[in-house]
């Protein structure tokens, strides 16, 4: 059974990758590991060495101590703080190279997330 702790990091883990718009392969190839490890390491299947977890933080450009944030006690992993729709359309976005285009979609996604208004 895996241990919360390496369920908790490895969903972080998923979410930064995601977030970042990038593959199990293409961390994996940072690492030099298969991306089946890499999927085991986001399922908290296999835990991940204090080595790879740095490695990993410096691929993400992320503080290593971002994998966790949300560890209340160590007992039970945090939920998700990106579900991975959100952060597919995420990674979609930042992948936008024009800056205007970017921030008209931004515009949209907040004009539909919105609550709607009572006419008066």
């Amino acid at each position: 059974m895996s241990h919360p702790v390496d369920v908790h990091v490895g969903k972080k883990l998923k979410e930064l990758r995601l977030l970042r718009g990038m593959t199990q392969t293409e961390v994996a190839d940072g690492l030099g590991i298969s991306f089946q490890q890499v999927q085991k390491y986001e399922l908290g299947r296999n835990r991940i060495s204090a080595s790879k977890l740095f490695e990993v933080s410096q691929i993400l450009a992320v503080d290593p101590a971002v994998f966790f944030v949300g560890l209340m006690d160590g007992s039970a992993p945090a939920p998700a703080a990106v579900d991975d729709e959100s952060a597919r359309i995420a990674s979609m976005v930042a992948r936008i190279g024009d800056a205007r285009v970017r921030a008209q979609i931004r515009s949209f996604i907040d004009s539909l997330s919105e609550p709607e208004r009572k006419a008066s």
